[in-house]
């Protein structure tokens, strides 16, 4: 959290003071929610982690509702969402349901951020934890969706530009489109040290690429250059899609 909203929050400790949600300059009577006090938060967080190891039930289904027990909790002066969010994909990594942390809820989250708040309060003083589940494995469908449909567009880029160097004297250009698949911006000092080659070997095959329009320049510096797959880069940043079939 370092140089980001809350950084002063006491980042990386548990909170020692009470803590509220609800409208701006409310208190903790008018609160929307108030998470329990600050002597009861490791104990809460001792259970929650229990439940997480111990828990028998389907993955999904385990941290929809750790998610809920996690924000409840609110152990944290600041950033308990984002911490939230992130473990979801820490927890599906860790069981292997996901083979690499490519799922991310947050966007379904933003967007649907009534829809987020009304379920973990319907929990909370209704006890609704059959919405809360089906709105969360919608989630997870419709950012599987996105994800997918991603990683598709950007094969189908990499295949394209894989046939377009195939018929090089040299294989260098297809082993940086290779790299170019984990990170869309390469430099000639990073190829240099993935590939163990030459610098102006790397330096080639990049102005091939360029001359190709797979990569370009990103800024103007004259040394240490920096380039980008732009096309990649663009489908990594697009707002998610979370209309089923909109791809």
């Amino acid at each position: 959290m370092t140089d980001v909203r809350g950084h002063h929050a006491r980042r990386g400790e548990f909170r020692k003071i009470q803590n509220w949600i609800g409208k701006s300059g409310c208190t903790p009577e008018t609160a929307s929610f108030v998470p329990p006090p600050p002597h009861e938060v490791e104990p809460c967080l001792a259970a929650w982690e229990k439940f997480l190891h111990e828990s028998d039930l389907p993955p999904l289904i385990t941290i929809a509702l750790a998610h809920y027990q996690f924000e409840a909790i609110h152990p944290f002066l600041d950033g308990n969402g984002r911490v939230g969010r992130l473990l979801i994909t820490l927890f599906l990594s860790e069981r292997r349901i996901l083979p690499t942390p490519l799922l991310d809820l947050s966007a379904f989250f933003e967007a649907s951020r009534r829809e987020y708040y009304d379920g973990l309060c319907g929990i909370s003083e209704r006890g609704e934890w059959q919405d809360w589940i089906e709105y969360f494995l919608l989630g997870v469908a419709r950012m599987s969706e996105d994800a997918l449909s991603r990683a598709g567009r950007i094969n189908a880029n990499l295949a394209e530009w894989q046939k377009s160097v195939a018929g090089e004297s040299t294989k260098t250009p297809t082993q940086v489109v290779e790299l170019l698949a984990a990170n869309p911006f390469i430099t000639a000092k990073g190829i240099v040290g993935k590939l163990g080659i030459a610098f102006t070997t790397a330096q080639r095959a990049i102005e091939r690429l360029e001359r190709l329009g797979i990569v370009q320049q990103t800024g103007t510096a004259k040394r240490d250059r920096v380039y980008c797959g732009k096309a990649l880069l663009d489908i990594l940043e697009e707002p998610a899609r979370l209309t089923p079939g909109d791809n």
